[in-house]
């Protein structure tokens, strides 16, 4: 097997840690090996303790490893949405070779030259996407290489996030004995992956059931627009049963998983199950239907939160409606539930490949299968990224706005204006923050 054909997915979850290790064959892609292992030191998707994790990564790369037959030295990595902030932004440089026939080493310099600029000196780009090129005022091209001309200029998407996060994700990877080759912003990945044309064009809501939280994403006219991140997941719903029911952790995730349901009505009747009580010496009984009662009134919660921020930015009733995706949605009722807390409008979005054939493998698959579409222009933003993140001149310049911006924590983008929002409100902010954002998913005229 050429190495060089290989691409690994690494997903650093609060829960579990997941590998895929898939091939690449001319446009055949498949997975060819997986591993996972239980997750340490993070915390609502965040590194809190390297070493811990580092620990729980090379178990879970080591399990792929040795189901691929192969040795894993790298990987593509993926980042949470964590105080995201997306800005626009745009450069220019001048064409130096004599024959003015524009290259992709050009295109680096004016991909470098556009983050120079207003991006502050805590945070670090995780992707940029190029809206367009413009070549001697010629607008509207998607890739200017091999085009003649003396004057290149870009404007596009960057993708903002705390540059503490990279660092200790960058610094957890290289302890398990890897190199980081890529970071892919998790929504932007799996939107781009999972979801069909129409729906990244027309817009839809991507929502991702992790463990340590719940992440909405709108993608719209093929970008990604917006991002909500809930602090809570999978993991409080794993000890809302442990308090209620008196088990351990471990006994209440092996109990959600072998027993729950998302919506009690689909609970069967009269089914019930045996649990050890802490503090107990006898065995208890407990029917599923109380059970789902208890994962139900979680799920409820997240879903309210999530419809209350869509709705802030009219999101509710986009074409390509609500995906549905990660591991709490595997949850039998996961479906029904989100058609009755959002719309009808709702699938359950799960990779297609064996071996993987469950929502708790879509971050790492669309990681995998995010880096094997990209196209030559992409890697070459990819590089240009990567480079900067190694050598820590991501940024030489930023503005005193830019800076104040920094200092907020959870930033969102408004479409509307190009302003940062705050991402918790204070009282008496929803209905002007719902202003601002209306008009999101409108195309601005130039």
């Amino acid at each position: 097997m050429n190495p060089s054909d290989v691409i690994v997915g690494l997903d650093i979850g609060t829960t579990l840690i997941k590998v895929i290790v898939s091939q690449v064959d001319g446009k055949q892609f498949n997975v060819i090996a997986t591993g996972s292992a239980p997750s340490q030191g993070i915390y609502q998707g965040v590194v809190g303790d390297i070493t811990a994790t580092a620990k729980a990564i090379k178990a879970a790369v080591d399990e792929a490893a040795s189901k691929a037959n192969i040795s894993i030295d790298q990987a593509v990595v993926g980042v949470p949405a964590n105080q995201l902030s997306i800005v626009n932004v745009d450069g220019l440089v001048s064409i130096a070779n004599q024959n003015k026939r524009i290259t992709y080493d050009d295109v680096a310099n004016v991909i470098h030259q556009s983050l120079e600029n207003n991006i502050p000196t805590d945070r670090e780009v995780i992707e940029l996407v190029p809206d367009e090129f413009i070549v001697d005022g010629f607008d509207g091209i998607t890739d200017p290489s091999d085009m003649i001309g003396v004057r290149l200029e870009m404007r596009g998407m960057a993708y903002l996030g705390p540059a503490k996060l990279l660092d200790n994700l960058k610094m957890a990877v290289e302890k398990a004995g890897l190199r980081v080759s890529e970071f892919v912003l998790t929504p932007l990945a799996m939107g781009k992956t999972i979801l069909d044309d129409g729906e990244q064009d027309f817009g839809s809501v991507l929502i991702d059931l992790a463990g340590g939280q719940s992440t909405a994403a709108i993608i719209h006219d093929h970008k990604l627009k917006f991002t909500f991140v809930d602090p809570e997941g999978g993991d409080n719903v794993t000890k809302d049963i442990s308090t209620v029911l008196g088990v351990s952790y471990q006994d209440a995730e092996s109990i959600k998983r072998d027993h729950g349901y998302a919506l009690p009505e689909l609970a069967p009747e009269g089914e019930n199950f045996a649990v050890k009580v802490v503090g107990d010496s006898e065995i208890q009984t407990v029917s599923e239907a109380y059970l789902a009662e208890i994962i139900n009134a979680r799920l409820e919660q997240i879903y309210e939160r999530l419809g209350e921020r869509l709705s802030m930015v009219g999101a509710m009733e986009l074409p390509g409606g609500f995906i549905i995706t990660g591991g709490n949605s595997a949850l039998p009722g996961s479906l029904e539930l989100a058609q009755e807390m959002l719309g009808s409008n709702a699938r359950l979005a799960v990779p297609n490949q064996i071996g993987v054939r469950h929502p708790g493998f879509t971050r790492a698959f669309a990681f995998t299968l995010y880096q094997a579409q990209q196209s030559e222009l992409q890697r070459v933003v990819k590089g240009v990224i990567m480079n900067a993140l190694v050598s820590g001149n991501a940024h030489v310049a930023h503005s005193a706005q830019a800076d104040e911006a920094a200092n907020q924590d959870d930033m969102v983008w408004s479409a509307d204006d190009d302003e940062f929002i705050e991402d918790q409100p204070k009282q008496g902010f929803f209905h002007r923050m719902g202003q601002k954002l209306s008009g999101l998913f409108t195309d601005k005229d130039d």
